[in-house]
Formats: C-alpha cells, structure tokens, sequence
C-alpha cells in the first residue's frame, strides 16, 4: 500500500500540527536563525521533544573482537560508538548534551560540504547546538521496548539526534547507532593503533558497486553486534538512507528485529541487484518512508519489488519534502537558510520547502505511531 500525503494538508493536520507550536516553544522560530553563539555564527537550535517524559544520554564504546574492520586493515577489531537514550526521571542539575563534541564538530566543520555540497563551508558553530537530552540523568525503572537507528552513509549518529530523543520522550528506549569509516566523524574514548580519537569517513563522493555492498554488509553485521553486546531480543530498528538500506535487510536476516521502518534507503546494491528483503519478502512490519524530492527509478523499481510479496509492508510519501527530512537538517538548514549561510536551492535539494514547524511533527509522528503499533511502550 502506498500513501502520499503533504505535511500540512488538513488529512495529517491532527496527527502532526496540534504540537507543532510547542514543539518549537524552547527553540529558535525554524526558518529564522537565533542569537548568535561566542564565535559570531548564528546559534542552530534543535527541536525540543514532543512526550511527556526527560531524556538522559550515555555513550557506550563496543569492541566486535570477532570482526576486523572493513576500511582499515591496521585495526583488528570492529569498534562502534552508541548513545543510548532512555526515559529519565525528572530532576535539576543535569547538562544537555552538545549535538557534536569540540573535537567531532572542528572535524565536521572541514568535511560537511564535502559531504553535503549544498552546506556552507563556513561561517557554522557546530559545537554551540544542543540536543535535549541530559547527561547523567537516572533512568525511570522498569524494562522498556528498544528502538536502534543507524544513519544514512556518511552521517554520523549525532544527526538523527532530534527524531531519537523525541521517540525516548515517549519512553521507548532508543540506541543511536555510529558505522565508523563510513560515517562522517565518530569520537572514541582513545587512540588506537590504526586510527585517531577522531576518525573520519572513508567514502568519496564516486561510490562504486563494491563499496556500497561493503557498507551495507558492514551496518547489517554492526546491527546484529549490537543487539549481541547490549543483549537484546524483539526490538525496532529505523534507519535513514543507507541506514534505512540496512534495517530493512537486518529484519529479514535476525528474528530479533520484530519491525524496522526504512527511511528513503534503496533496497537494491548499485549494479541492480535486489536485495534478499526485497527478492523475498518478510513477514514482519516494515515502512518504507520517503519524499517526492528523492523519488527516483531506482527507489521505486526497489521498493515495489518488495511490495509485490505478501507481507505486512507499508510505503508513505511526504510531498514538499526532501531526502534529508529524516534527519535533524530538517531544522538546521531553514536556519543556515534564513542566516543567509545556503540559498533557497540548496535548502529546497536537502529538506524540501515545506516549513520545518510542519515536516519535524509528521516525520516524528509518522516513526513513532508505526512502533506504537508493533511495539509499544
């Protein structure tokens, strides 16, 4: 089944505008930047979480000693960097946690137009935003459902950070996934032989065949690692672009994984091969989410073979949107926008032209009542 609807239009208006002035009550006015930070650059703000519940963060290093790892021969094992986000129990004293680190954020501010072409070379603070999570803060009791993100190829998880806390507000617990290598920055506690503290990405913009198959093998074992090291059973998984490519084919590999929501990632490697999800099927619930900006041959070609199987799938589309909607550009770029740092092009190639007061509460609210569904709190 597939559904296309526009962020605003009076059909979604109930489910996503209701909050739509709250959620922006702590935050800069999205489209317009705020007070500008120490180093004179605007100051980007986040959107604050629409549940009822404060989030605390804590970062975990995990070591695959099974694994080598794929982009760097000189490192022995498979190193991933998570944040965990939980429920917390309501108190004062507690930090908000910094989007990127000093030393994450010197690195992103030389390869995020690298990355992103459409981003500004210069003239960014990315170390002044915060997230709405708070360090340290005590986790509420009890077990709760887990929800694991892994980024689109070439972010790092520190991107999806807006969507992830406003889904643990609610009280699921979520674990932001970092793919070293792959992804733009990931800080670890310590140098190791084969790397810095800070290690960088190893993609180029000429991705070829074989590179895109060892990033999409590489995220679907870290996935699985990480259900191993953290000892979990029955959880969710959603994913952006390469990360939503990921998830999709997590399910269909680990019986673990009991729904996944793939967020605008192909279902195919780069020469055409379908992926076994989508030559095969699954029999658990899997969104396949995307946005008329992105909509390509290759996107519906991928999907719609995995549509043509029984099975509980579901496509949605988000008109006036674009492919990084799913991520927190969907606040940062109308922000850079308005600060006069990206031209209207490039704002309407990253996001879309939708406003972001409307497209950050139909991309929350359309993840968080697809795992209402399948695993709810």
């Amino acid at each position: 089944m597939t559904n296309s609807f526009t962020p605003g239009r009076r059909s979604f208006a109930k489910g996503s505008l209701a909050g739509a002035a709250a959620l922006f009550l702590t935050t800069a006015a999205p489209g317009s930047a705020s007070a500008s930070g120490r180093s004179g650059a605007p100051l980007l703000r986040l959107p604050a979480p629409t549940g009822p519940y404060p989030v605390g963060a804590r970062v975990l290093h995990l070591v695959d000693r099974s694994r080598n790892d794929p982009w760097e021969p000189r490192i022995d094992v498979r190193e991933l960097m998570v944040t965990v986000l939980r429920p917390a129990v309501p108190g004062p004293g507690f930090l908000r946690v910094p989007q990127l680190t000093p030393g994450a954020a010197k690195e992103f501010a030389v390869l995020a137009h690298l990355i992103h072409p459409h981003l500004p070379e210069a003239g960014v603070d990315w170390a002044a935003t915060l997230t709405h999570s708070r360090t340290g803060a005590p986790p509420l009791p009890g077990r709760r459902p887990v929800l694991i993100y892994s980024p689109g190829g070439g972010d790092a998880r520190t991107m999806g950070s807006s969507l992830a806390i406003d889904l643990a507000s609610y009280g699921w617990t979520v674990v932001t996934v970092d793919h070293p290598g792959d992804a733009s920055e990931v800080e670890f506690p310590d140098e190791r032989p084969g790397r810095d503290r800070i290690r960088t990405t190893e993609l180029r913009p000429d991705l070829d065949a074989a590179t895109f198959r060892t990033v999409i093998d590489t995220r679907v074992a870290d996935l699985r690692f990480v259900l191993d090291a953290l000892g979990l059973d029955r959880v969710g998984v959603y994913g952006h672009s390469a990360g939503g490519t990921a998830v999709a084919q997590a399910l269909h590999e680990d019986r673990r994984i009991a729904a996944a929501v793939n967020l605008e990632g192909y279902l195919d490697q780069l020469d055409g091969e379908l992926l076994p999800v989508a030559r095969q099927g699954t029999d658990r619930p899997l969104l396949l989410a995307g946005t008329d900006g992105f909509r390509d041959a290759r996107i519906d070609r991928s999907w719609a073979a995995l549509l043509a199987h029984a099975g509980p799938v579901t496509r949605r589309q988000l008109d006036d949107t674009a492919h990084w909607v799913f991520t927190d550009y969907a606040a940062l770029v109308p922000q850079l926008h308005q600060a006069g740092l990206m031209t209207a092009a490039g704002r309407a190639a990253m996001v879309g032209r939708a406003d972001p007061r409307v497209t950050v509460p139909a991309v929350r609210h359309l993840v968080r009542s697809f795992f209402a569904r399948h695993l709810p709190i």
